[in-house]
């Protein structure tokens, strides 16, 4: 990424995100990679990588949750783009898109457990 790319694109996340270090596969237009979450809410997620999309750009998501057997595979929207600074991991935020309501559930009730475990 380059350095003059700065956090940017508003703040409007609803939840506060919870800790979740899992592996993510994304593909947009020009790329597909596998890079690590560090957390997720209900609505998105933060992904860890030097060099991601431009804020704006669709991508395409899979990846596993604790507890659940299949994958999941979510569209999603570049939100924000972190370039690293101000003790911050460099990398982008995803705002999900048009999730079908049992990824939805899915995704909520594993963001539940891990904001309440036990």
């Amino acid at each position: 990424m380059p350095s003059s790319r700065k956090k940017q694109g508003p703040e409007r996340r609803r939840h506060d995100r919870v800790p979740l270090k899992i592996p993510v596969d994304y593909t947009s237009v020009d790329a597909f990679f596998t890079e690590f979450s560090s957390n997720i809410n209900e609505g998105g997620m933060f992904v860890e990588m030097e060099n991601g999309p431009d804020l704006g750009t669709q991508v395409a998501l899979q990846f596993d949750l604790p507890g659940h057997e299949e994958s999941v595979q979510v569209d999603g929207r570049v939100a924000w783009v972190s370039d690293g600074k101000d003790d911050s991991a460099p990398g982008v935020g995803i705002e999900f898109q048009n999730l079908p309501s049992d990824v939805r559930d899915t995704i909520n009730r594993v963001v539940r457990k891990l904001r309440n475990p036990g």
